[in-house]
């Protein structure tokens, strides 16, 4: 026997969806774009350019880098890293701008670091530093690198205006580490 009971249907309106301006929509994807690009720029990564022949021949004049900046929050910089940083507030007079450095950590917190005769020692021990472009011709230190601070070089000892000229790092100074060189061409790849 077929059934008899009345049958409900759903009345219910349906909903009408307004046209989306692209207006609107395009500058919503561009306002996105921004806060991710300006996010990721701020918080995880950014490019940066060599301006000067100071990390010689490591680095020349015109290389792009990626600079990370997470891995600093859960470890120290390490001896040989390759560091961008704001430099200290005393080289530069007031209301002048302050370009990032970079350069290279030699001295860690409690190191005792002297370069005499071509070599830079850490500890009493003579570096082996295969990367840099010159002994260095200068004699500096000794001296104890404090807590929390750094001593950087540049590879191009020389001609690198560097902590043995200005002094030591803050960690807080510390912007990251270069990792990857993605421009020229020819040079692409990890540091």
């Amino acid at each position: 026997m077929p059934d008899s009971s009345p049958q409900t249907t759903n009345t219910a309106p349906s909903k009408v969806q307004k046209p989306v301006n692209p207006w609107i929509e395009g500058l919503q994807t561009i306002g996105l774009s921004v806060v991710l690009a300006m996010g990721i720029r701020t918080f995880v990564a950014e490019a940066r350019y060599i301006p000067s022949g100071s990390m010689e021949p490591t680095l020349e004049i015109n290389d792009r880098l990626v600079i990370e900046k997470i891995s600093y929050h859960f470890n120290p910089p390490v001896r040989g890293d390759i560091v961008v940083f704001w430099p200290p507030k005393n080289l530069f007079p007031q209301g002048k701008r302050r370009d990032a450095f970079i350069k290279r950590v030699i001295g860690l917190p409690g190191d005792t670091v002297e370069i005499t005769g071509g070599t830079v020692f850490v500890n009493g021990e003579g570096l082996d530093e295969d990367y840099i472009k010159a002994a260095p011709d200068y004699v500096w230190g000794p001296e104890t690198v404090p807590s929390d601070q750094y001593l950087v070089l540049g590879d191009n000892r020389n001609s690198s205006y560097d902590s043995h000229a200005w002094g030591f790092v803050p960690r807080d100074n510390i912007i990251g580490r270069a990792v990857v060189r993605f421009w020229p061409p020819n040079r692409l790849g990890g540091l």
